[in-house]
């Protein structure tokens, strides 16, 4: 069965969204840095940690991990930051 929504491998970065993970203090160097990314095709790209099997047992009834995605952390305020550059509509 086909999914209703699949991610486009070939959509490119077109914009940040919010501030950089220097700017926020959430890194000392350019490795490892969370952040937030508008592609262009609308969807968004998300760079944090990979915490997918620490949280697979504690999900709530009505959430689910499926094949070929992964439960990212990121901190507060790199979202936080980000909410001026995310339309409302």
């Amino acid at each position: 069965m086909a999914r209703v929504w699949e991610a486009d491998p070939a959509a490119l970065f077109t914009r940040r969204l919010g501030k950089t993970a220097e700017e926020l203090g959430n890194t000392e160097d350019e490795t490892g840095c969370p952040d937030i990314w508008e592609l262009d095709n609308g969807d968004i790209a998300v760079i944090g940690r990979d915490l997918t099997a620490e949280y697979a047992d504690r999900l709530p009834p009505d959430a689910r991990i499926s094949r070929g995605e992964r439960l990212v952390v990121i901190p507060g305020n790199t979202l936080r930051a980000a909410k001026p550059d995310i339309a409302d509509v």
